[in-house]
Formats: C-alpha cells, sequence, structure tokens
C-alpha cells in the first residue's frame, strides 16, 4: 500500500491510498485510519478484488452472514465512514458493491478484499470527532455524533 496527502486545509486531510495486488483491503484501510489517528472521516474506493466476503446484517442472529465472492470483480463502488470506536482506535465501515464478469453485481458490507490488480481509495479527514458505539440490543456498533 501506497498513500500520499493530497490536502490539509482547516483541520481537513485528504489523502490518496493505492493498494497493490495482494492487499487485504479491509485490514489495510483499518491500520492506514489507526496510522493516521482519524477519529472522523468518509471514504470511497475503485478498483477490482481477486476475491472478496462481504456480509448481510441478519437482526434475528445480530450477526453478519457472510456471503463469499470467489471470483474476480470490479470494485464498483465503495463508500464508508472512520470513527472512534469502543477500543479507542479508527473503526471502519464500509459498503460495496462488485461487478461480475457478467454484468451481474454482488453488495454488502465490506468483510474482506484480496486486491487484484489495484484498489484506489480517497480518505476525507473531516476536523470533528465521530464515536462508533456497540448497541447490546442490536448486536453491532452505530456511529453516535458527537
Amino acid at each position: 500500500m501506497h498513500s500520499t496527502l493530497l490536502a490539509d486545509n482547516d483541520g481537513k486531510r485528504v489523502f490518496a491510498l493505492v493498494l497493490d495486488d495482494g492487499d487485504e483491503a479491509f485490514a489495510c484501510i483499518t491500520s492506514f485510519a489507526v496510522d493516521k489517528g482519524l477519529t472522523a472521516a468518509s471514504l470511497t474506493a475503485i478498483g477490482a478484488f481477486e476475491r472478496a466476503t462481504i456480509g448481510f446484517f441478519d437482526f434475528a442472529s445480530r450477526s453478519y452472514e457472510e456471503i463469499a465472492v470467489d471470483t474476480q470483480s470490479e470494485v464498483l463502488c465503495l463508500i464508508g465512514d472512520v470513527a472512534e470506536g469502543d477500543d479507542g482506535r479508527a473503526s471502519i465501515h464500509a459498503h460495496v458493491v462488485l461487478g461480475l464478469r457478467d454484468g451481474s453485481t454482488r453488495g454488502g458490507h465490506l468483510l474482506k478484499g484480496l486486491v487484484r490488480p489495484t484498489l484506489e481509495v480517497i480518505v476525507t479527514e473531516m476536523p470533528g470527532h465521530l464515536r462508533r458505539r456497540k448497541v447490546a440490543e442490536l448486536g453491532i456498533a452505530l456511529l453516535k455524533p458527537m
């Protein structure tokens, strides 16, 4: 993964991250956000995955049902946010739409994505602070603006 700072104005930083073939997207983006101390940011990305795991939240079981996408796919749209998690570190919440060879799509919560050949990510930090806190009755962490 390579990154560069594109802008730094009035507490708002914009970064470009370029993930390389073989990088695991969710882990790389999380690591970058932790390293930069991000607590309020949005992210967008395009690129491709060799394979991915997406999730669909099942309210009955209060957990994500994993959906394996075990084929090359285009990352048509990846959007998400960064907030401070319960552990005080950057917490990523991202959704993705993947385009398959036949033109169909798969979408859901990004759990894992093995990059092939690249993923281009733009991270826009805001000067505020967001928190994500676990809601026991739901079993997931939700954004709690400060």
